[in-house]
């Protein structure tokens, strides 16, 4: 792995970008979780759209995610928001050879790296393609560059690792991190600028936002209208002791798609939605370490 040095002195990980027999391998392996008949793998979108990789949930985005889209995934704690947002870069770097980047704003890089681990989603098995950045120890730094704002810090970060990486998608966690500590002074201008600046860098951005149960508060400063896209995902009680996770496109720009929710599985290390479940089915079998 390559270590590389970005002023001011904070470091990320990061390899080299050609595949080797060992990623090859894990290609093999990772296509073999589509081989039970069981399970239909998605059609190949045009050339046009990122797959989600949740399994037939693309299907209801006439592909996937149009490229160059800014998407909220937005909800509830616990409703596997990193664990999504994640497996499309590790999928899409497997399949597709594309590169791409997680920049966690709180959650730390060793913390995170463990949880998707328990979710067979290794960080070390894409490191040439993905890398995982922690921006949480800026945080514990502000006060040795008093003289940046964070936001300009987030860009300066996020705008070298693209010259230096030239990742095609983006994952923020989260964004309303990312807005408390920018401080707005007109949060809607602002938010508005911060959008058109990720448009600027030619990528697919997917935004992590927190939702309180029962919320359908896509956004704090008018980013639901700013956005091309939003996931909602939630817990859904089924009855006394049964509770299901959820998952729907709230929007998605220049597709045509169900506003509904689908009950989202994950099973045997492979995301997949369902309809919704009647209330007398017994829900899904819990995910041990499922976080956001």
């Amino acid at each position: 792995m390559h270590i590389v040095l970005i002023t001011p002195p904070f470091f990320f990980a990061s390899g080299p970008p050609p595949f080797g027999g060992a990623l090859s391998a894990l290609i093999t392996a990772s296509e073999s979780l589509y081989a039970d008949p069981g399970i239909e793998r998605p059609a190949m979108p045009s050339g046009d759209r990122i797959r989600s990789f949740i399994h037939g949930f693309d299907e209801k985005l006439g592909g996937g995610i149009p490229k160059g889209h800014i998407v909220i995934l937005a909800g509830e704690p616990g409703t596997m928001k990193s664990t999504i947002a994640f497996n499309l870069l590790y999928q899409n770097a497997i399949r597709e050879g594309m590169p791409g980047c997680y920049i966690s704003l709180e959650q730390g890089r060793d913390s995170l790296s463990r949880h998707l681990v328990s979710m067979g989603l290794n960080p070390t098995d894409v490191e040439d393609k993905v890398s995982v950045v922690d921006l949480g120890m800026i945080r514990r730094n502000l006060d040795g560059m008093a003289e940046r704002t964070w936001l300009e810090i987030f860009k300066m970060y996020a705008s070298n690792l693209k010259r230096t990486l030239n990742y095609e998608v983006l994952i923020v966690d989260s964004l309303p991190v990312l807005e408390v500590m920018a401080r707005f002074e007109n949060p809607r201008e602002e938010i508005f600028q911060l959008f058109e600046w990720l448009r600027d860098l030619k990528i697919t951005a997917m935004l992590i936002g927190e939702l309180k149960p029962g919320s359908e508060d896509f956004g704090r400063n008018g980013e639901e209208f700013l956005c091309d896209g939003i996931f909602h995902t939630k817990m859904e009680r089924v009855d006394d002791s049964n509770i299901q996770r959820r998952i729907r496109c709230v929007k998605m720009r220049g597709t045509a798609h169900s506003p509904n929710f689908y009950t989202l599985i994950f099973q045997n290390g492979v995301l997949q939605v369902t309809r919704i479940l009647s209330e007398s089915a017994p829900a899904i079998a819990p995910v041990i370490g499922a976080k956001d």
